[in-house]
């Protein structure tokens, strides 16, 4: 029995979330060099998550959680609205390695999670064994039955269809997977991801969501970057697509930031990489001319909500930002 034949779905992540979850930064290889300077940023994102929902948070051991604590208490933040969980991991990527949850449309008291497999982006940074079992920990500790798929799904075309995911599988077998897991109809393909992410061109970077036939997608301005063609691309798939009730997308143009580069590496900056929870949305910023156009297009975009910019130009050298870092948790609040 799949689950969207028992009546699960996966919530849109603008849906009411019952809490966020995150995995604690420890892995100094993720962040050479920096891994103490995306602490105050870090901080601020859970700050600002806490004021409308429970953040939870896995931790290597008790070491690790006093030392978040502490953090996270200097800062401010209501600890009643924070939960702490030792749960072992290798890194800090909730994202691609926490639950997937799902409710169900015959009954709003049932919940799920979907434990998908996970190589750490096609086996480029092992140990992964720690992130792989994150979904079942949780799914155990909170009583909440779990799925096992047995392929790995992550958000992006170019990563579902590379080989050193799942080279088994076409592209219409990794469809259906993701409509019987997560209780949808319909699958939107876009092709290219940005330069610099390491993750073969994950989505969060480059489309996103708004509401139900609303999506931002980023451009470039510059036509000499090379993320321009790469991202026209993307856009001109967007124009050509018609949802099932033969609607075109309504899209939002979202500008690029002006290129981070650190220690000559293009970073995938994107503003994109924002995360929607209950009454705001947290965009991070880089310190660039546009990080104001790129809040204020954000805002026209979810009218009802906060939009809170971070600096994420410390954490982005991990080649990431805060959707990357955080999962959610839908539910009634």
């Amino acid at each position: 029995m799949t689950p969207k034949s028992l009546g699960y779905y996966f919530p849109a992540e603008f849906a009411p979330h019952q809490a966020t979850w995150l995995s604690w930064p420890h892995k100094e290889a993720s962040w050479p060099g920096k891994i103490d300077a995306i602490f105050p940023s870090y901080v601020a994102f859970i700050k600002t998550l806490s004021r409308h929902e429970q953040v939870n948070i896995n931790v290597v051991d008790e070491v690790m959680k006093q030392r978040a604590f502490q953090l996270i208490e200097a800062a401010g933040v209501d600890m009643g609205k924070i939960n702490f969980f030792i749960h072992p991991t290798n890194d800090a990527w909730c994202r691609d390695h926490g639950p997937a949850f799902l409710l169900n449309k015959l009954d709003p008291n049932k919940k799920a999670i979907v434990d998908w497999s996970y190589n750490a982006w096609g086996n480029k940074y092992p140990p992964f064994d720690l992130d792989d079992v994150i979904p079942t920990l949780i799914g155990n500790q909170i009583g909440l039955p779990v799925f096992n798929p047995g392929i790995i799904m992550e958000g992006a075309t170019a990563c579902l269809l590379n080989p050193n995911r799942n080279p088994h599988l076409s592209k219409s077998e990794i469809e259906q997977y993701l409509m019987d897991y997560y209780g949808q109809d319909q699958v939107l393909w876009v092709d290219e991801g940005i330069v610099g992410d390491d993750t073969d061109g994950h989505i969060d970077d480059t489309v996103r969501f708004v509401n139900e036939d609303t999506v931002i997608t980023v451009i470039e301005e510059n036509k000499s970057d090379d993320n321009y063609a790469l991202l026209q691309h993307n856009l001109k798939q967007l124009q050509a697509m018609r949802l099932l009730n033969g609607k075109q997308l309504n899209i939002v143009e979202l500008p690029m930031p002006d290129p981070v580069i650190w220690e000559e590496q293009m970073l995938p900056a994107s503003y994109a990489n924002f995360y929607i929870a209950n009454q705001q949305v947290v965009v991070p910023t880089f310190r660039s001319d546009k990080d104001n156009k790129a809040l204020e297009i954000i805002q026209g975009c979810f009218p009802d909500r906060e939009i809170v910019g971070i600096d994420s130009t410390d954490i982005i050298w991990g080649l990431g930002s805060f959707h990357c870092l955080s999962q959610q948790e839908p539910g009634n609040i």
